[in-house]
């Protein structure tokens, strides 16, 4: 088993759970060099906000600092962004979704920073 299917089959009971609950969700893809924060409808039908380092205003926060999108710094951005754009739409609480990535590194940097900018996780 390779390791991109090893952590889809992990990321399978944490959405099955989210489902459950019937919650929003914020979902978390990440790569070497960019990372991606999606809020996603109760149903699952529909993405309602995103944020990521691909974003023209997270590159020129990113390029003052000589950085790129691949790490922590980025992570907190993205994180700040996207809890700021789901408390203008009206999203309170979110159920998160590390998508089988360890919550460690970036993706924990991201939940934090959500969390530090008004957004119950």
């Amino acid at each position: 088993m390779d390791k991109k299917l090893s952590r889809l089959r992990r990321a399978v009971a944490t959405r099955r759970k989210i489902a459950e609950l019937g919650t929003y969700r914020l979902a978390v893809h990440r790569s070497n060099l960019h990372i991606y924060a999606n809020v996603i409808s109760p149903e699952g039908d529909k993405v309602l906000l995103t944020a990521s380092t691909l974003e023209p205003e997270v590159r020129k926060e990113l390029a003052e600092g000589k950085k790129n999108g691949g790490n922590v710094e980025a992570a907190v951005i993205v994180g700040k962004r996207v809890a700021e754009k789901a408390k203008a739409a009206g999203i309170e609480s979110v159920a998160f979704d590390r998508a089988g990535f360890r919550y460690h590194g970036r993706v924990k940097a991201l939940a934090e920073a959500a969390r530090e900018a008004g957004l119950k996780i």
